[in-house]
């Protein structure tokens, strides 16, 4: 009997299978500072523990100061793949994300999943399957938690006959509401120093419809995806293995892309300090290393909240691969404009 995990393939999964993942990962400061050095981030709550601290998240010794919420959401996500997406051709999208409370160093998180969702593709060698999955700290408390789908290989690629699971299609919400996002406790912009944090643009000097170029871009190299998939244990083939794909190309992780994006768009919303949800997301496109990554943001929608200070802000977050000026998300046609690598829509809480 094999002792080795070959991973889940379509077929092994079923709707209402739940899947403790292994193993739980402890944040350290080390996490901070590599993803630092991974993207170009200077976002001043997980980079200033005094700064959190002025703003209630930390105490004033800088105990408890929070890391990025996209390393939380990576270490999770990390989690899932070899249950999940180890036999994956592509992680396609995210939806229902919330962020339920900051992650600090010392805290140790667990991830498990449920099966929400199977439909098989028309070619018969592969799916998409559906899973929501919740990460909980070493008190059980809940991080964040997120659906999300991903296209998996079938055990036989060479039987498009083979039988496959009924199909079930998930409903999910196409964004969080509101009045439903989770306000960090303590929480509170009244008294929020705009010079440290980088700009002067509050809740109110942004518009509905508004476009904002962030300007600047960075060239993706081999070394450093592959050094973030290690990072968050994600262990996908496609992402550091070049037989695993026919082109013999590793492709770069999709969260990579995330998180390059959302340093990059500190050039124009510099105070859009937390990430409270993300409604939705997708990888319209693979991106590998040589690519120059650039990001646009779009104000899609403006709410209150009930913190000192506090308002939230509904932005779709894109990449692209080389500088689009026009700002295009999609041609007549309906399709994504060429170039485009990122559609992520979510919620960031910033001062007003």
């Amino acid at each position: 009997m094999s002792k080795t995990n070959p991973g889940n393939f379509f077929e092994d999964f079923q709707v209402g299978q739940v899947i403790r993942h292994a193993t739980p990962r402890t944040v350290t400061e080390g996490d901070r500072a590599v993803y630092g050095s991974l993207y170009p981030t200077r976002f001043a709550v997980p980079s200033s523990a005094a700064f959190a601290a002025s703003v209630g998240l930390t105490g004033p010794d800088g105990s408890g100061h929070p890391v990025e919420d996209l390393i939380a959401f990576h270490i999770a996500f990390g989690k899932t793949v070899p249950d999940v997406s180890l036999n994956a051709v592509a992680n396609l999208g995210y939806a229902e994300c919330r962020f339920h409370r900051p992650v600090v160093p010392g805290d140790t998180l667990s991830t498990t999943s449920e099966v929400i969702g199977l439909k098989q593709n028309s070619n018969g060698r592969s799916g998409v399957v559906y899973v929501r999955s919740t990460a909980t700290n070493q008190r059980g408390e809940v991080a964040l938690d997120w659906a999300r789908w991903v296209m998996v290989h079938k055990r036989d690629t060479s039987d498009a006959g083979a039988p496959a699971p009924e199909t079930v299609l998930p409903e999910l919400a196409p964004a969080v509401a509101a009045a439903d996002l989770v306000v960090p406790a303590g929480l509170d912009f009244s008294s929020y120093d705009f010079e440290a944090a980088g700009e002067p643009h509050r809740f109110d000097d942004y518009v509905v419809g508004e476009r904002i170029d962030h300007v600047d871009g960075v060239t993706l190299t081999e070394s450093e995806h592959q050094q973030a998939t290690r990072l968050w244990q994600n262990t996908a083939k496609v992402h550091f293995n070049k037989e695993a794909r026919p082109d013999g190309r590793n492709l770069v992780y999709g969260g990579h892309i995330i998180s390059m994006a959302r340093a990059l768009s500190f050039n124009g919303l510099a105070n859009a300090q937390l990430i409270a949800a993300i409604n939705a997301g997708a990888h319209t496109a693979p991106a590998f290393a040589g690519d120059t990554v650039y990001a646009w943001s779009e104000v899609l929608d403006r709410a209150e909240v009930d913190a000192p200070g506090v308002g939230a802000l509904r932005l779709r977050l894109v990449a692209t691969k080389g500088r689009d000026e026009s700002m295009t998300l999609r041609g007549e046609d309906g399709k994504y404009a060429p170039g485009v690598l990122l559609d992520l829509d979510y919620w960031a809480l910033v001062p007003r």
